[in-house]
């Protein structure tokens, strides 16, 4: 069985990702699927607007055969993190023939000379000497690989282009997955227009945080009812029927509302030195003095993100280290995952196929593959803090962290929906 795996969020499903598989399955007829999938939270920080294993049932009704968790500890962190963490848990399952991603850029080839720019000596070298200087991060790396890959520097500005970059630069260590690129089709990612073919994500995220808005965010109002009949059948078209029919039944009040996290962060910045905030992952250079004064004067979330926001330091990064800091992630912890890279295969949910993807795995021998967080982590266990927990605990007790995080910002939400007590959803 050919086996092609996808790195993927999932927030939402929409016609977009349906694409994808689509042209999957025109490559390789008789494929499957493992998707990949954050949990809780997402790349730029956010929380996901459904839980993790709503979105892993719709990616099961919209083809995928088998979704497994990405840990947070990849799935919140820059996109080279990110793409290495996806393209490691793939690896170690011992049965992915072929990895599928999307760009704007069409040609393969550009993108593979790109990657391989990155990890040149010569690039390197100078790219650290610029950082040493005070340019930013992304500002050096584009000049300096644009130029040595003879490309257009604009191609290093598009997000799903950085993406792929970045599952290339991993996949140089696993020649044995081929890469499949599928150009991406319709609206770019930062495209809000939820009428464009195939809308993106953004666009479809942010028409339900504006009925979310229009029903007051806290009331128990359904969100589709807040919407003009336009914008409903915009957002019909949007997605999947399974995708559709499910948000139809959500509530503002089962939204996560960032703001929730406000208090908690004014609070952490009490009584927290700044000996101590400098071990968070992402805190350096000064940014907890910076952090601590936009947090001090912001009314809102969001506004603590602009505010602290800068050329160096993006509002996703600054989103990622706030969510790091609420759970206490230290660097020295974050360097000891990366070192191990992901230690299981963690299921979500599954389809008919998937079934025997599981016994392949299984088979294998190559990873422990969950179904039950108790058989690896229980709460009484993770109450004893990090610390005092195996590699694959630290993990798994991220991931379950992380979850509970995102209850508590959802007002109306199941408080039995955890990791302890969920089970994964299996169809077919």
């Amino acid at each position: 069985m050919h086996v092609t795996g996808i790195i993927a969020e999932y927030n939402p499903f929409h016609n977009g990702h349906r694409y994808q598989l689509e042209q999957i399955r025109q490559a390789y007829p008789d494929s499957a699927v493992i998707a990949v999938m954050s949990g809780s939270f997402v790349q730029r920080g956010q929380a996901a607007l459904l839980d993790k294993w709503q979105r892993a049932g719709l990616a099961i009704a919209g083809g995928c055969d088998l979704v497994l968790e990405l840990p947070f500890a990849f799935a919140c962190r820059s996109a080279q993190d990110f793409a290495r963490g996806g393209v490691q848990l793939l690896a170690r399952l011992s049965i992915t023939n072929t990895l599928a991603f999307g760009a704007e850029c069409p040609s393969l080839a550009t993108l593979q000379a790109l990657a391989a720019a990155i990890d040149s000596p010569a690039v390197q070298t100078q790219l650290h000497e610029r950082i040493n200087a005070g340019a930013s991060y992304a500002q050096a790396l584009t000049e300096l690989t644009a130029t040595a890959a003879s490309a257009d520097g604009s191609l290093l500005h598009q997000p799903n282009n950085i993406l792929a970059i970045e599952y290339l630069r991993a996949l140089a260590e696993y020649p044995a997955i081929e890469p499949l690129l599928i150009p991406r089709a319709g609206a770019g990612y930062h495209n809000t227009n939820i009428a464009a073919p195939h809308a993106s994500a953004s666009a479809i995220r942010m028409l339900l945080q504006k009925a979310a808005t229009a029903a007051k965010s806290t009331d128990g109002k359904l969100l589709i009812p807040q919407l003009t009949a336009h914008d409903s059948m915009a957002l019909q078209g949007a997605l999947p029927a399974a995708g559709f029919a499910a948000i139809r039944k959500l509530k503002a009040s089962e939204l996560p509302n960032l703001d929730r996290l406000l208090v908690p962060l004014q609070a952490l910045m009490l009584r927290t030195s700044n000996t101590a905030l400098q071990e968070i992952s992402g805190i350096n250079e000064g940014l907890e003095n910076r952090l601590r004064d936009c947090l001090q004067n912001a009314a809102t979330y969001d506004e603590v993100l602009s505010a602290a926001a800068t050329k160096r330091y993006p509002k996703s990064r600054i989103a990622r280290t706030l969510i790091h800091l609420l759970l206490g992630i230290t660097q020295a912890q974050l360097a000891e995952i990366d070192n191990a890279g992901p230690l299981y295969a963690r299921v979500l949910a599954c389809g008919p196929r998937g079934r025997d993807l599981l016994k392949r795995i299984k088979k294998a021998e190559t990873l422990p593959l969950i179904t039950k967080t108790s058989a690896y982590l229980t709460s009484t266990q993770r109450a004893q803090g990090l610390a005092a927990l195996s590699p694959l605990q630290k993990q798994l007790a991220l991931d379950t962290m992380a979850t509970e995080l995102r209850q508590l910002i959802t007002p109306q939400t199941d408080r039995k929906c955890n990791d302890f007590q969920q089970s994964p959803r299996f169809f077919g």
